[in-house]
């Protein structure tokens, strides 16, 4: 099963997610509800950060090239609402914002990110496909408090996995253990083989012998990167040290 999806594709889940999300807000008993994957944040704390997040995006996006986030004042346009009718209505606004934004920069447009030295190019696609993640694992948060979370679809966890180890984990920064070797095997079919070294980690998607082996759905995984659920969720054969020199790795 593919994992790459067209720039029409992920306007459209974007779409797709943050309807979910603010139906998830707009069923929620309460706003002041702590968000058990986020312990931290109540619902009404993680609804602010999701519309603050979509206007700071547009802003990036829509400035083009930049060697730095655009001022607070490009996005910033009012504070967050506290009534639930507006805060609906503004989270509706950071995604219209947004899809227009991407949409009229096109998926090759240049902008500035902060992932410079991953995979992912600094463009707006590369910006629109990690903002479909996002949504995706906050809607799962947001639902999850109010109740079940629904599934992350095929289409959006599958190109989750590829996302998250090509723009969130490989990088140039040397690793600082014995190189090493992980692979990830979805039960959808797709795989992908994390290479660790001195020269950084980096991701290619032609099975290799590894020291590690994870297999789980490609939700599990997804869950798992963003910490949503453990490691012992998953199936692991091999050296699990390797992975947890991994999750405890910050590169400069």
């Amino acid at each position: 099963m593919s994992t790459n999806l067209d720039f029409s594709d992920l306007l459209r889940l974007l779409d797709e997610r943050s309807a979910a999300f603010r139906a998830a807000i707009a069923a929620a008993p309460s706003l002041d509800a702590t968000v058990p994957t986020c312990p931290d944040w109540t619902l009404a704390d993680l609804a602010h950060h999701i519309g603050e997040g979509r206007h700071r995006w547009a802003a990036t996006v829509a400035a083009g090239p930049a060697d730095a986030p655009p001022d607070r004042s490009e996005w910033n346009t009012s504070d967050a609402p506290r009534d639930r009718a507006e805060l609906l209505a503004w989270l509706a606004e950071a995604t219209q914002r947004l899809t227009d934004a991407l949409r009229a920069a096109g998926p090759d447009a240049g902008c500035w990110t902060w992932w410079p030295t991953s995979q992912s190019p600094q463009t707006s696609g590369a910006v629109a496909r990690h903002q479909v993640q996002q949504l995706a694992v906050h809607t799962y948060d947001a639902q999850l408090t109010t109740g079940a979370a629904e599934p992350l679809s095929a289409e959006v966890a599958l190109d989750g996995v590829d996302e998250f180890l090509t723009t969130c984990v490989a990088t140039r920064s040397r690793w600082p253990h014995d190189p090493a070797v992980i692979r990830f095997q979805a039960a959808e079919g797709s795989s992908w083989t994390l290479y660790l070294s001195a020269d950084g980690a980096r991701v290619d998607h032609v099975p290799a012998p590894a020291d590690v082996t994870v297999q789980a759905t490609a939700e599990d995984l997804v869950l798992n990167f963003y910490g949503r659920i453990p490691l012992d969720a998953l199936k692991i054969d091999g050296n699990r040290v390797v992975l947890e020199q991994l999750v405890a790795w910050e590169p400069e």
